[in-house]
């Protein structure tokens, strides 16, 4: 696995992101996760707690997770679909 590294621009708008989701709409931020073992987008069991919390049934849950790790998985792949191909005619000129 290849990690990136995060310029300061970039680290300003991230941290700037942060600040307004904390403040503005009360989510708890859980830090940087980016050399996590196993990371990914989706915490399947942050998600199924949060759920709980809110008062969904277990296959309630199951069902929105299975969802949305479903449309996790394709999205990158239609996405460089649509990418690749500007991309290489922008490099080629």
């Amino acid at each position: 696995m290849q990690l990136f590294t995060v310029g300061q621009i970039e680290r300003a708008t991230q941290n700037r992101v942060v600040k307004l989701f904390q403040s503005a709409l009360g989510y708890d931020y859980l830090g940087d996760w980016g050399s996590r073992v196993g990371n990914r987008n989706i915490d399947d069991a942050l998600a199924r707690r949060f759920l709980k919390k809110q008062g969904y049934d277990d296959a309630l849950a199951n069902r929105a997770l299975h969802q949305i790790n479903k449309v996790a998985a394709t999205r990158p792949k239609a996405c460089m679909t649509r990418i690749k191909p500007s991309m290489s005619c922008c490099a080629t000129g």
